[in-house]
């Protein structure tokens, strides 16, 4: 096996609908994914992030709407001709093959001579940093050493496509951790087109080129890391996706009410919406400070008076959260030497500069 980018196609949904029975999971969907590209759809469990996955993959037919692969309509194509390859979070291994039958299994399906899956299992093994392993079965191996073998498999036959449905959920924080950058450097040595499932946003935002935030069988924002984690475009999004504090407002004109007091909201990109919005802060945009007697502002930036309800400690920092004189409760992240508990009153420094107005639905 040789990584060859050249044998990677993009893929296109266009309007997918899919039901069990009268229940909708997935409404109309429309996706373009480059050849290449590592895409993840994100969103909580029961979203219908695995059934869009069974889809492309040909496990479920949609029951209206195309699958492209290239320029391939797959509608009458069965899964074991799409030359997609699929890794499952339970790995799916044979129990009573060894690592390098379980390997090569792929091949031998399509009729490979023994003597060149032996050399492709070997090349696939030394990918996924499994040299020598051939021989083992696998009880004999960690759980991260089985997803790399599951993975190992999914390659070995160059797939134009690789779908991995949350492949890391099994593994301890410190597996995933180091399994996540050895998948994000498989992807970059093969170019293969990667569509990932997953619920966590550290995966999705460490590894992705562009994620796909999905929610009750429908698409919230699609963007690169830094776009949706910095400009979610809806509440959902927000919520989702990191710590945040969200403020609640009116706004009329170039005024915001923010519980009993009014602020200036003129912003350089004037952009900021009419009507009751939610102004929202990643917790590493928020600074504290002393606590006010009230709500004031200075330029841009306001001082809300807070009260600490939580502090927990992370490690390289602090996480509070805090309630605001408005009535908001969110979190702000503080450097590891804060000294800060429950009941500690503080003020909120929230910069309107940096804030993403949303509108209330």
């Amino acid at each position: 096996m040789t990584a060859d980018a050249s044998t990677s196609l993009g893929f296109r949904l266009a309007g997918v609908t899919k039901s069990y029975g009268h229940h909708r999971i997935v409404y109309g969907l429309n996706l373009d994914v480059a050849a290449g590209e590592f895409v993840t759809m994100l969103g909580p469990s029961g979203s219908g992030k695995t059934t869009v996955l069974k889809i492309i993959a040909g496990f479920e037919n949609p029951d209206c709407g195309e699958v492209f692969l290239g320029d391939r309509n797959m509608r009458s194509v069965p899964p074991e001709r799409r030359n997609i390859g699929v890794v499952f979070q339970n790995y799916s291994l044979f129990p009573h093959m060894t690592v390098a039958a379980n390997v090569g299994f792929p091949l031998r399906m399509r009729g490979v001579p023994k003597h060149q899956r032996t050399e492709a299992v070997r090349l696939a093994l030394e990918l996924v940093a499994l040299p020598e392993y051939e021989s083992r079965m696998p009880h004999q191996l960690s759980g991260g050493q089985q997803q790399r073998v599951a993975i190992a498999r999914a390659i070995i036959f160059q797939p134009s496509l690789l779908l991995m449905d949350e492949p890391l959920g099994a593994l301890d924080r410190r597996l995933r951790a180091e399994v996540q950058l050895e998948i994000k450097t498989l992807h970059e040595r093969l170019g293969v087109t990667i569509l990932y499932v997953t619920h966590d946003q550290d995966e999705a935002l460490s590894m992705s080129d562009r994620i796909v935030v999905f929610n009750k069988g429908r698409i919230e924002q699609i963007g690169d890391p830094r776009e949706v984690y910095r400009r979610p475009k809806t509440l959902f999004v927000a919520d989702f996706l990191g710590d945040s504090l969200c403020v609640s407002a009116t706004v009329i004109g170039h005024r915001a009410r923010l519980g009993n007091s009014d602020v200036n909201v003129v912003l350089a990109q004037n952009r900021s919406p009419e009507g009751n919005v939610r102004l929202v802060w990643r917790s590493d945009q928020v600074s504290i400070g002393a606590p006010p007697a009230e709500v004031s502002q200075v330029g841009e930036r306001v001082l809300v008076p807070a009260v600490v309800l939580t502090a927990a400690y992370s490690g390289a920092g602090v996480r509070l959260r805090v309630r605001l004189e408005t009535g908001d409760v969110g979190i702000v992240a503080v450097d590891g030497a804060s000294e800060l508990s429950s009941g500690s009153r503080i003020g909120v420094i929230l910069d309107l500069a940096t804030a993403t107005f949303l509108p209330v639905e």
